[in-house]
């Protein structure tokens, strides 16, 4: 599509942007294109000279590119190969190092000559940085500059270690990296204190002379970043807004990035709408907030005076429309979760029957299910539902060193007490000692101290679940296989996850399923846990009549919550509920004050989810409906 017609469909955007479906669908169209640059260089004999980026956002790139090499016969003999930036100090053999992962994602599988491969050297002296750096640009420019440049982008906005600040005529250089940028980076390092305070990078100068540019972000957490760099006006706060100078770049962005570009969030402002159910109920909650107005007093002025006059001509009075969408929200309050015994369900979220239901709450982690759904949690088995948990996965990344030698020490103390030999124990807590007081960030636990760390977690899932209601043989450690690395990093998905949650599944037989909803974790444990839930009950449906009756609600609250248009359950909570959710939370001692990885939330869990509750109860009473202390929100998955 050519940028003219594109902007001309999209208006708020200022730059040429493709969306796909997936962030598997993209990376393989961005490999496709690197590899056709290559192919069309060898056929004339030239070299291709590629600018690569590093970070969680090119991996699935590089990976098409392996797969490439290996299936297809894709050569890199004739490609030299320049990196955006690397860590200031830095010494290659870190597993942190730009070096490292370059050869771990992509140099060490393909036939790249190593003397075509450059990354900036963190090992310089400080003295020698700025003669480095224009040697670096010099060797680009002497091969006739980058052919193709791919970026990612940072939550500040930067491109390459641009930061905000940076200069659009920006050379390669030395700088001091953002706090949020460090922040972001703490997860691979075992803390941000850990992460250096600077790096080399190419400057937005740089980037610009590559022939071709392209900007790749995938989920979520860079939705909103994405919108400011191609729908906001160009300025150093935001360095990718410079691209918008640009005329050869394009952004590649999966849906869950796009999704806050006008055209995605907000279609009616751009064009006319085919005007679906699920449309309909995001404008008119939108409308309401932007005016300010419940939704019963909503006017056809409203409508038209916000870029929402197609939808009154096509399915008005206005008045009408807004008596349907306030019903949906209405409908979708219940403090009934499993099902209102002999009432009509008709307008109900949930079944009446079966009026004793049996229901499955997966957690992820130790602590997801009263996070995310304590009140909901404790509601169900109040009335009397056959409620288990299956806690997916340890969770023992979790805890803090510091821990595992204090439950150690109380063990001693105990098996002396009551006269049982502590010298094999003494022992393994010495070699735990010794092994903490040399032990590298994010080096991997020994095997003793991460059983340990799982069985805290597992103390406090029982504490949590007990507090809840359940009884012990309700609870279910699942401990799937594929998280258990002692990395940050886990291992892909196997068969054994899924056939582990299977045999959980066909033992219970529920009727309701609960599962973590909130992708946005930033480990990746929940989507991973969500999808093997999901592969065990489409498998188990294809065999078993019980699964035909077997409904899968998603939730929300660790990490983020449910926008008020998806809520299709909205259960209510009173301050004593609030109260005793609370309380639930608490169990989990070692995630209390400061968790070992709280994402980018500087709250605490329980306060997360509280004012999330609250936030949730207080956008459906701007709406015009009840004023509620609290809501737990759910939405169902459709097989």
């Amino acid at each position: 599509m050519a940028r003219l017609n594109l902007l001309e469909e999209t208006r708020f955007e200022k730059l040429p942007v493709n969306v796909y479906a997936s962030e598997t669908e993209a990376a393989e169209n961005v490999a496709r294109n690197i590899a056709q640059i290559i192919l069309d260089k060898q056929k004339s004999g030239q070299r291709a000279v590629l600018g690569l980026a590093t970070g969680s956002t090119p991996i699935e790139v590089y990976a098409n590119l392996v797969k490439m090499h290996k299936d297809e016969g894709l050569s890199f003999k004739n490609v030299v190969t320049f990196n955006l930036d690397e860590y200031y100090p830095m010494q290659p053999d870190t597993v942190q190092s730009y070096v490292a992962f370059m050869d771990e994602h992509l140099f060490s599988h393909i036939d790249i000559d190593r003397e075509n491969i450059h990354i900036p050297d963190g090992t310089l002296a400080k003295k020698d940085i700025a003669d480095y750096c224009l040697e670096y640009e010099n060797k680009i420019e002497s091969l006739g500059g980058l052919d193709l440049q791919i970026l990612g982008i940072g939550r500040t906005g930067h491109i390459g270690f641009n930061e905000p600040g940076s200069a659009p005529n920006s050379g390669t250089r030395l700088v001091t990296l953002d706090d949020l940028t460090r922040k972001d980076a703490s997860r691979d390092f075992g803390g941000k204190e850990n992460v250096p305070t600077k790096a080399i990078t190419m400057g937005v100068g740089t980037i610009f002379k590559a022939r071709e540019i392209i900007l790749m972000a995938w989920s979520k957490k860079k939705a909103s970043i994405i919108k400011k760099a191609v729908e906001g006006e160009i300025s150093g706060k935001v360095p990718a807004t410079y691209l918008q100078l640009s005329d050869n770049v394009h952004f590649v962005l999966d849906q869950d990035a796009a999704s806050e570009l006008t055209r995605f969030n907000t279609p009616w402002l751009v064009k006319d709408c085919a005007w679906d159910k699920k449309l309909v109920k995001k404008a008119v909650i939108w409308l309401s907030l932007e005016t300010d107005k419940p939704i019963l007093k909503l006017t056809e002025e409203d409508y038209n005076s916000n870029g929402m006059a197609q939808l009154v001509t096509e399915q008005g009075p206005a008045y009408d429309i807004n008596i349907d969408v306030f019903n949906q929200l209405q409908h979708s309050i219940t403090g009934w979760p499993g099902g209102k015994p002999d009432a009509d369900d008709s307008q109900r979220p949930e079944r009446a029957d079966p009026s004793h239901k049996r229901v499955v709450i997966f957690a992820p982690h130790p602590d997801d299910d009263v996070i995310s759904m304590g009140g909901t949690f404790i509601r169900l088995v109040d009335q009397g539902h056959d409620v288990h948990v299956a806690y997916q996965t340890s969770g023992n990344t979790a805890v803090w060193d510091t821990d595992v030698l204090r439950y150690v020490e109380f063990a001693l103390d105990f098996k002396s007490s009551i006269g049982e030999d502590t010298s094999k124990l003494k022992n393994i807590y010495t070699e735990m000692r010794e092994f903490l007081k040399r032990k590298k960030p994010n080096e991997i636990d020994l095997n003793e101290i991460r059983k340990v760390k799982g069985f805290i977690r597992k103390s406090e899932a029982f504490a949590g679940a007990r507090y809840a209601g359940l009884e012990d043989k309700n609870i279910h450690f699942m401990e799937l296989p594929f998280y258990e690395t002692g990395k940050r990093v886990k291992n892909p998905l196997k068969e054994t996850d899924i056939k582990i949650t299977m045999d959980l599944l066909q033992k219970i037989k529920p009727h309701q399923v609960f599962a973590a909803g909130d992708f946005d974790d930033p480990h990746g444990t929940h989507i991973v846990c969500f999808k093997i839930i999901l592969e065990a009950l489409k498998r188990l449906r294809k065999t078993n009549e019980w699964t035909k009756d077997c409904w899968l609600w998603m939730y929300r609250g660790a990490w983020d919550e449910f926008e008020t248009y998806e809520i299709e359950m909205a259960v209510p909570l009173s301050p004593n509920e609030v109260h005793k959710k609370r309380n639930a939370i608490f169990q989990h001692q070692s995630q209390k004050d400061r968790p070992v990885f709280p994402g980018d939330d500087e709250r605490e869990f329980w306060l997360r989810a509280e004012e999330r509750n609250r936030e949730t109860a207080v956008n459906y009473h701007k709406l015009g409906l009840a004023n509620y202390e609290a809501m737990e929100a759910f939405v169902r998955w459709e097989f």
